[in-house]
């Protein structure tokens, strides 16, 4: 894991639930929270997800764009966007790259040897993709901590 605090984002380029490719300059001059989670269709990544669509209307008030990025295929990430009515993208990152880099992945994932999925995390951008926050969990079964990203977002 590369990212820290003050140091400015690494670039990307993923496929959207259209398998169009989005890059993180896609995104030039609005803050961003960056959500890494472990797979969708999951209990606490439904959560999650749930909770940051619930969210949506601030952080819209506040210049602020949630992107969701998981490992899963563009397909699973599209069907679980439609059941779960999020209005923000959720990027595969079917390669693990870009997980490796940001937050680090959970290797054998619930005993599956080979099988992993990205760390649950978050990492706050301001407008100049600077990082100003990161939390990320060893423990997958964790959510963020909604209202220190809330402040944060506000804040910055």
């Amino acid at each position: 894991m590369n990212i820290q605090i003050n140091q400015k984002a690494i670039n990307f380029k993923l496929f959207d639930t259209e398998r169009k490719e989005i890059s993180l300059d896609d995104f030039a001059g609005k803050k961003i929270v960056l959500a890494f989670f472990p797979g969708a269709f999951t209990g606490v990544c439904t959560k999650e997800m749930c909770a940051f669509r619930d969210m949506m209307s601030e952080f819209d008030s506040l210049d602020a764009q949630v992107i969701g990025i998981s490992v899963d295929s563009p397909f699973a990430n599209k069907a679980f966007a439609t059941q779960n009515q999020l209005s923000f993208p959720i990027l595969s990152d079917y390669t693990r790259d870009v997980s490796k880099t940001y937050s680090g992945l959970h290797e054998d994932f619930v005993g599956l040897k080979g099988y992993s999925v990205s760390k649950r995390a978050v990492f706050v951008l301001d407008k100049e993709h600077t990082v100003k926050y990161i939390w990320i969990s060893e423990d997958p079964s964790k959510e963020p901590p909604y209202e220190e990203i809330r402040k944060i977002i506000s804040q910055i």
